[in-house]
């Protein structure tokens, strides 16, 4: 029986997830993407908080989303990190290939002074 493209996204994740954590000091920046937004999140997961987050509504878009709105989120949660103390991350990519609007996001926080 095929897997839908949602399964095997899952599935990927899980994988992902099972190799990188995120801590108070190196938090795991995860990606979100669907059809109207981008979201991104800096999480500790050994306190299961969420430090920090940025969207595509935070930068003032609404409707299909682009490589430049997902370059402008990236430089947002860099600059909330900055806020908080934070200089690295560890990229989580959720189960979406490195491709378009996912790599904008982390140009954009790399740009805005993240490591990762």
């Amino acid at each position: 029986m095929a897997t839908s493209k949602g399964d095997r996204r899952l599935r990927i994740k899980r994988g992902i997830r099972n190799k990188i954590s995120g801590t108070s000091d190196r938090p795991r920046l995860s990606v979100f993407k669907s059809n109207k937004g981008i979201y991104a999140q800096l999480i500790d997961d050994l306190s299961g908080h969420t430090l920090a987050a940025s969207s595509s509504e935070d930068v003032g878009q609404k409707g299909k989303i682009n490589n430049d709105v997902s370059k402008l989120v990236g430089k947002k949660i860099a600059e909330k990190a900055k806020e908080s103390g934070l200089a690295t991350c560890v990229f989580d990519r959720g189960g979406y290939p490195y491709h378009g609007r996912v790599k904008a996001l982390a140009e954009g926080a790399r740009e805005g002074g993240l490591k990762f």
